[in-house]
């Protein structure tokens, strides 16, 4: 119940966002760090949580993260400032690490082989549920009751989890060396660096000096953060995972994943409560298409590879299902129907559910037992660092598309010359308070049409390209763990 509520976190606070813009008042870019702010302190620290659970115990480390994401839910409940929101979202980023890491070892030091198997199916399950019912959880209690309702139902859940706590038995890893702060600070430094970059893009423009000058600093800061990483004697990276092809493998298709289903999260809602005139609780319908598939692909995926599908065809195709799913969202339009919008959302519903249990289990069976905890970390840490690039990446591609086009339609409109970067903001938001209406209006939704129609191409190309390497990169590998000894394709880690 615990795990449930860091995919439930993402992707129902996602879902809230055109409605917290509204209610606080607050502009794309601070309503942007509601999410971002959670995602980059959980990647920054997502290695520290595991090395910690591996050294200190692993339920420890769970019951520190949830008590923390707790906390941060209470404040969020009662903020009156966007700030504080963004503030509070990310200590429940740091509480996630907790969550994530200690509780993905646990499950990886408690059981082995085909019981390992079903262990991570039913985690799969738990992750895709959290990231199905959240962004319709989210807008039928955003319509009745306000985005503060989405909080509180998620206080609920954490609560609630607590109960269990009695009964996860304690586990460590061995060893377990020092925390490797100076890999902490330039990591997160270049994560952030790189965000606030993609950020600034759409807003001053690409070739701006301030947009090179972050690009650049987050590239040196990464360059320093790998030569720390391999002069410690302890780091938080091990960077012989980078040698791992298999570990490498799973890790592009969770980038895969954050690109053409997370980062859909957050664009799609805020098109169709601005283009389509739907609202929250419509919004939030129409995207169980998307992620209803979830709550049942995970296990008919494991089954099938305990049936002797082996696990880099299942992971590939799921990926090339989104990409198919991404590239038929083309059809988006102001009078776009539920029809036409079905069989692309059903598809990376489907191909995102075929993945999400397969990929968890195969990121912790490329490495031995005692590193479980690093690799849950690593996993995580680029599960979510993709999450947040992805997302900003994704909102900027439409904004950059979008403005121009608004500000070459505003020829019409000489009231409104000069707020082409205001009024292109509020709508990729999805934020219509004060929007006006008539022939702007269309206007306005024909540029964010434009925009979303760029972004699922994107989407599309990268998702392809993702599954076509993995496959190659996973080719006479074996992911182990993860099929049974029925399976004739064998793969060493």
């Amino acid at each position: 119940m615990a795990v449930l509520i860091v995919p439930l976190g993402i992707s129902g606070t996602s879902a809230a966002l055109p409605e917290i813009g509204a209610r606080l008042d607050a502009g794309l870019v601070p309503l942007q760090w509601v999410v971002n702010s959670y995602n980059i302190v959980a990647a920054s620290l997502m290695l520290v949580a595991g090395s910690f659970s591996d050294r200190f115990g692993r339920r420890r480390i769970f019951t520190l993260g949830t008590g923390l994401y707790a906390l941060s839910l209470l404040v969020t409940v009662f903020a009156t400032n966007i700030y504080v929101v963004d503030v509070a979202r990310g200590f429940a980023g740091l509480g996630a690490t907790g969550i994530m890491t200690a509780g993905t070892a646990i499950l990886a030091s408690a059981f082995d082989g085909a019981a390992r198997a079903r262990a991570f199916g039913v985690l799969g399950v738990t992750i895709g549920a959290g990231l199905a019912l959240g962004p319709t959880s989210s807008g039928l209690l955003v319509g009745a009751f306000g985005w503060r309702a989405v909080f509180v139902a998620h206080l609920v859940i954490v609560v609630a989890s607590m109960v269990g706590l009695p009964f996860v038995a304690e586990s460590r890893g061995p060893g377990g060396g020092r925390v490797d702060w100076p890999g902490v600070v330039t990591f997160t430094a270049s994560l952030v660096l790189f965000t606030l970059a993609i950020i600034s893009g759409p807003q001053y423009g690409w070739g701006s000096g301030q947009v090179i000058g972050l690009f650049a600093a987050s590239a040196v800061v990464l360059v320093v953060f790998a030569l720390v990483e391999r002069s410690r004697p302890d780091p938080m990276l091990d960077l012989s995972l980078l040698k791992n092809k298999a570990f490498i493998s799973v890790n592009l298709l969770n980038v895969g994943i954050s690109v053409g289903f997370v980062a859909l999260l957050v664009v799609l809602p805020a098109y169709f409560i601005s283009a389509t005139g739907a609202d929250a609780r419509g919004a939030g319908l129409t995207m169980l298409l998307m992620t209803g598939p979830i709550l049942v692909s995970p296990l008919l995926a494991g089954r099938l590879v305990a049936r002797g599908v082996p696990v880099r065809v299942m992971l590939s195709a799921g990926m090339l299902i989104i990409a198919a799913g991404c590239l038929g969202l083309t059809v988006v339009s102001p009078q776009v129907g539920i029809l036409a919008l079905a069989g692309p959302l059903l598809l990376i519903g489907v191909g995102m559910g075929a993945m999400v249990g397969l990929l968890d289990g195969a990121a912790v069976s490329t490495v031995e037992p005692a590193r479980a905890g690093m690799a849950a970390g690593m996993f995580n840490t680029v599960r979510l660092a993709s999450e947040a690039v992805a997302v900003v990446g994704m909102v900027a591609i439409v904004v950059s598309v979008v403005r121009p086009k608004i500000a070459d339609g505003l020829g019409r409109f000489p009231d409104q010359q000069g707020n082409a970067g205001e009024l292109a903001n509020q709508v990729v938001g999805g934020d219509v308070t004060g929007l006006p209406g008539g022939a702007l209006r269309t206007l306005l939704a024909e540029a964010h049409t434009s925009g979303v129609r760029v972004a699922v191409v994107a989407c599309a190309v990268f998702c392809a390209v993702a599954a076509v390497l993995a496959f190659a990169l996973l080719r006479e590998r074996r992911v182990s763990g993860l099929e049974s000894e029925a399976v004739p394709e064998r793969v060493s880690g």
